[in-house]
């Protein structure tokens, strides 16, 4: 089975239509729009790049398209539902194109009255992990924290909660500071 090339749309009102369409499927950021439209128009051309900006400020200006909410709404449903940290929301809003301004101002917003070791136990508990037995198990909640957004000032706390020896802590802590180094974080 092939796949016909999607239909370049030649009207701004059916550009916007089917911007409409895409925002209600789901929220997106400002650069995830115009993304999705530049596949519907003639990107090389004056006129397709003139009709994606238009059709965006008239989504503005009606307030359907708003990064600010997008961050804060993106944000919540992290916080709340995946029991992300701080810096994984970050890392994805940064890549759904929205300025760095706004995420720093809505995620400090969103996580204001949120303990980060409470966050972390939550998501934990939510993934189903249970006090590690030996040094390979420490290691895979270790990373497990790392990689949902939370600080190793979190993470050490977390594991010492759990009795986790100060040498396993150390030889994390430097496994973290090798990534880090490394483009980790």
């Amino acid at each position: 089975m092939t796949f016909s090339p999607p239909r370049k749309l030649l009207s701004e009102d059916e550009l916007y239509q089917y911007a409409l369409g895409a925002l209600g499927r789901r929220m997106r950021s400002v650069a995830e729009l115009k993304r999705l439209l530049r596949r519907r128009v003639e990107v090389d051309s004056e006129r397709g790049q003139l009709l994606i900006e238009i059709v965006v400020r008239r989504l503005k200006d009606q307030r359907y398209l708003d990064d600010a909410q997008y961050a804060a709404a993106y944000s919540s449903f992290r916080r709340d539902n995946e029991k992300y940290g701080r810096r994984r929301v970050i890392t994805e809003l940064k890549l759904r194109g929205v300025h760095e301004d706004v995420i720093h101002r809505t995620v400090e917003g969103v996580y204001q009255a949120v303990s980060d070791e409470r966050q972390a136990r939550d998501y934990l508990r939510r993934k189903r992990v249970t006090k590690p037995e030996d040094q390979k198990s420490i290691a895979r909640v270790f990373r497990k924290l790392v990689r949902a957004g939370f600080t190793a000032k979190t993470i050490f706390a977390v594991l010492k909660n759990w009795h986790v020896d100060e040498e396993t802590l150390a030889v994390l802590e430097s496994e973290l500071l090798l990534n880090e180094g490394g483009g980790l974080g």
